[in-house]
């Protein structure tokens, strides 16, 4: 049962927080795209499985890509020179291109504006002088840090996109949460740590889901799997 709810045995199903065990059971779902209703996909993949007291978390990815004007094709992007000059200087990882292409970077200005990102490239320069991490998307913002773009192992179509942060992810958590009965929350959740970025439990701790996710069981690759369980065990 457990190899079935969960399809890869790279990830750990498993995780211990403050002395409470959990299971993180990723949902496989078709490839979410434009015209899509999450609220349907979510009920339609999870209603058999979830048990009373599950949580449900949600890709904030496949959430935007389900809203207009959210994932936008590489070939439709035409770089500011700004963004083509500002992208050179952002540490790529092996997680994640992140800001560290123009068309990444031309909608992180688009989003939160020049100055503001002029600001945070400032900041990052510093931090990183003198040996500190992570002040560019502390400046820039939650906006900034949810933009993404293609990577080698993004699956197809979105291998070809820029996807930026969800539309009223509050909101969205909200309504799956009215439909399927069970708390919802659109995570953002990389191999690199982790926000919420809406829920429809204001009462459940953001911080205690985080550390439930923090070694990202959904995987970022071609795993399929945009929706995940969380169960007390």
């Amino acid at each position: 049962m457990e190899k079935e709810l969960y399809p890869d045995e790279k990830k750990e199903l498993y995780i211990e927080v403050d002395g409470v065990k959990y299971a993180r059971i990723p949902v496989k779902t078709h490839v979410i795209k434009l015209g899509d209703d999450i609220t349907e996909v979510v009920d339609r993949y999870t209603k058999d499985k979830l048990q009373d007291g599950d949580w449900v978390f949600i890709s904030e990815k496949s959430v935007a890509c389900t809203q207009k004007d959210r994932a936008i094709p590489l070939k439709d992007i035409k770089p500011s020179r700004l963004a083509t000059f500002l992208s050179r200087f952002v540490t790529k990882t092996p997680h994640g291109i992140g800001l560290g292409m123009p068309e990444t970077m031309h909608y992180a200005i688009k989003e939160c504006g020049a100055f503001k990102i002029l600001v945070a490239a400032a900041c990052g320069a510093i931090g990183k002088l003198i040996g500190k991490k992570g002040w560019f998307y502390i400046v820039a913002g939650r906006k900034a840090a949810s933009i993404d773009g293609p990577t080698p192992n993004t699956i197809p179509p979105y291998n070809e996109y820029v996807v930026l942060g969800p539309k009223d992810p509050d909101g969205v958590a909200l309504k799956i949460s009215q439909k399927i009965k069970h708390p919802v929350f659109v995570v953002d959740i990389n191999d690199l740590g982790g926000n919420i970025l809406g829920s429809s439990d204001h009462s459940i701790d953001n911080d205690l889901v985080v550390r439930i996710l923090k070694d990202n069981p959904l995987g970022q690759n071609r795993e399929s799997t945009p929706i995940g369980i969380i169960r007390k065990v």
